[in-house]
């Protein structure tokens, strides 16, 4: 399946054809430990999710923030690697063809596995693309044009002081969608405001045609509903990722009743989302 027609451009047709927006569901590999992780990715399709996104523990996740960072060192710590991440992606495709996975995380651990390996086993597990903050469109030759050529989408972030001088820099070689990042800072910590977001869209859809996600700073229902009205997908992870948390035991284990609180929480988002536009 070739990235310019793969899963991530049919559920997104799929979506438009529907007239509604997409929810996106952002979970840690490997949190809080392998088994709950991999009960909690296969359950997200039938809670809602249309997008997941899944990430790659990091011990420096520096864009994210609280809940995150949290969710990726508990992963590290149960023994998360990305090998083990790759498999989990393998498994879940076993049972679904459909949905679109994205890799979210940083350069460092992929440099560490080696960038034309893990391309190769990313596309042979059944990932449809990377959302890799660190790596800026100057540095598009180390994985972002590999990663088009292996089949990847490779998603690029656009945020509140992206200007338009900027912009067709940062989509140039974006594919899949934009990631529109609706605050000023690290994951999870604030919100931002409907008004904004929605000029931010306009603004964003005036320079491409991909599908505009958008995260960051939305945590309820009623903010993902917000950001659905007015973009092609609500992207939410911290809120879901703090009931994982929540849901922890001291040894660092998940407690009973984990993977069902988490995709409760994602059946609400993703019933938002849907009656955005109605």
């Amino acid at each position: 399946m070739s990235a310019a027609n793969g899963r991530l451009q049919q559920r997104f047709a799929a979506l438009k054809a529907e007239g509604r927006a997409g929810l996106v569901a952002f979970v840690t590999a490997g949190d809080p430990d392998a088994n709950a992780s991999a009960k909690i990715l296969a359950g997200l399709p039938g809670a809602g999710a249309d997008v997941i996104e899944l990430g790659m523990p990091f011990s420096d996740p520096m864009a994210d923030g609280p809940a995150v960072q949290a969710s990726s060192l508990r992963a590290l710590k149960n023994g998360q690697t990305m090998k083990k991440t790759l498999a989990l992606v393998r498994a879940f495709r076993r049972q679904d063809d459909a949905t679109p996975i994205v890799l979210m995380g940083y350069y460092n651990p992929i440099y560490i596995y080696g960038v034309d390996r893990f391309l190769a086993d990313a596309k042979a597990a059944g990932v449809d693309g990377l959302i890799i903050v660190d790596l800026p469109p100057e540095h598009d030759d180390e994985l972002c044009v590999p990663a088009m050529k292996a089949g990847l989408n490779f998603i690029r972030l656009a945020t509140p002081t992206t200007d338009d001088k900027r912009l067709p820099t940062v989509l140039a070689n974006t594919s899949g969608f934009v990631y529109y990042v609706a605050i000023l800072g690290i994951t999870g910590t604030r919100s931002a405001a409907a008004q904004s977001i929605e000029q931010a869209v306009k603004r964003l859809k005036r320079h491409t045609q991909l599908p505009i996600a958008v995260g960051f700073g939305i945590k309820t229902p009623k903010q993902a509903a917000e950001a659905a009205r007015v973009a092609d997908a609500a992207v939410v992870g911290s809120a879901i990722v703090q009931i994982v948390a929540d849901h922890v035991g001291k040894t660092g284990k998940a407690r009973p009743g984990v993977t069902a609180a988490v995709l409760k929480q994602v059946s609400l988002l993703a019933k938002s989302v849907r009656g955005a536009r109605r």
